[in-house]
């Protein structure tokens, strides 16, 4: 079994944080083996020195369902220290805040894609731990996409937004603190960082093959299928096309209610490789589409590694976009506190790939167009690899 950097500090409590204010960002993701949260661990390890806790979007509790959703602070009643969310007011923990700690642990589950704001709440701590003179221990987590492929165009530096502050690909094949190691490097944060990582875990492992319990890290990723399509199925959220929120199935499901299965169908069935298209009909009962039945497809990942979620969505998305012209729409702003740009140029970290989808470019040309900077991309992550395969 994988040991998380959590279990790794249980069992080698660092000396470097005895005496010292602690503060926790975490969230119920947050969590052992044996399913203990972080903060009890905290608290048993180092008795008495928790003094706040914060939480990422979506809440301590992982209770708040879509983007812009803020989460107030409050208290946290079994231990009566301050609960900051660092999706309220501010994405940035202020200096008031920093004041009650010496050190700030983190422990979130990354799901290992550009537009996934949990490593840019990171980076923001980081940034503020730098002004304020504070460390930053990270816990390691899996990367459920495991950490050998890279998929997808780097951001480009005019769409950086909340759901992508830096210039990597939309899957990025490393952990958590992994990544935060390479924007502390990369960005001259220059924020005194520790890592504790994991034992046992390897590059080439899915989430199903570290034996560890899945919890939910967001509320519209349930499952470890629901993270393996998540970095493709993600584009529709800057669409009219229901991506699956409001059903049991978030971005394993999409469609519409005037998508022809059967024009799409013919198109891709043969193209797709390490998945399967199943047509569905589903109603959500919220977001898009809510209370009406929608016509779509499930995607069913039957091979993991060799799947490619991002060019399968980008061609599903062509596809829809041809045969339904008059029907289709993007999603106009806001977006992740965007007030301008569309939201799939924010998603995409590309206008020009917005452009190219919906000029019916084949899909293997624009996918050939990002290949030498994500290699580029690749080669120099390597270098803060902290797991061999």
């Amino acid at each position: 079994m994988v040991i998380t950097g959590l279990e790794n500090l249980a069992q080698n409590p660092p000396n470097y944080l005895k005496g010292k204010k602690l503060g926790l960002l975490a969230n119920p993701a947050s969590v052992d083996s044996s399913f203990h949260h972080a903060s009890s661990i905290i608290n048993k390890a180092f008795p008495g020195q928790l003094k706040a806790m914060f939480s990422p979007q979506h809440g301590f509790y992982a209770e708040k369902q879509d983007n812009m959703i803020e989460s107030r602070h409050s208290t946290d009643l079994k231990y009566g220290i301050p609960l900051f969310s660092l999706y309220s007011s501010t994405r940035i923990i202020t200096k008031e805040m920093f004041d009650l700690i010496d050190v700030l642990i983190i422990d979130l589950q990354d799901v290992g894609t550009r537009v996934y704001t949990f490593i840019y709440t990171i980076s923001f701590c980081m940034e503020a731990a730098a002004g304020y003179n504070k460390k930053i221990v990270i816990l390691d987590r899996p990367n459920p996409l495991g950490g050998v492929e890279v998929e997808g165009n780097i951001l480009s530096k005019d769409y950086r937004s909340f759901v992508g502050r830096f210039p990597i690909p939309m899957r990025h094949g490393l952990t958590v603190g992994e990544i935060s190691s390479m924007f502390n490097d990369l960005l001259n944060i220059a924020c005194k960082l520790y890592i504790i990582p994991m034992k046992a875990w390897k590059r080439e492992m899915l989430f199903s093959d570290t034996a560890l319990p899945f919890i939910a890290p967001s509320p519209n990723l349930p499952t470890p299928a629901s993270t393996l399509v998540y970095p493709g199925q993600v584009i529709f959220e800057g669409t009219n096309i229901s991506e699956g929120r409001g059903t049991t199935q978030p971005f394993e499901l999409f469609g519409a209610p005037f998508i022809d299965r059967d024009k799409i169908f013919d198109y891709a069935r043969d193209k797709i490789l390490g998945a399967t298209l199943r047509p569905v009909c589903f109603q959500p009962t919220s977001g898009k589409w809510q209370d009406q039945v929608c016509s779509g497809f499930q995607i069913h990942v039957t091979d993991p590694h060799l799947f490619r979620p991002y060019k399968t969505s980008l061609m599903l998305l062509q596809q829809i976009i041809k045969y339904h012209k008059n029907d289709f729409k993007w999603k106009k702003p806001p977006y992740e506190y965007e007030y301008e740009k569309l939201p799939m140029d924010l998603i995409l970290g590309s206008r020009k790939i917005r452009k190219k989808i919906t000029e019916m470019k084949n899909i293997d040309s624009i996918e050939l167009s990002w290949q030498k900077q994500l290699l580029e991309f690749k080669k120099m992550s390597q270098g803060y690899y902290l797991y061999d395969k």
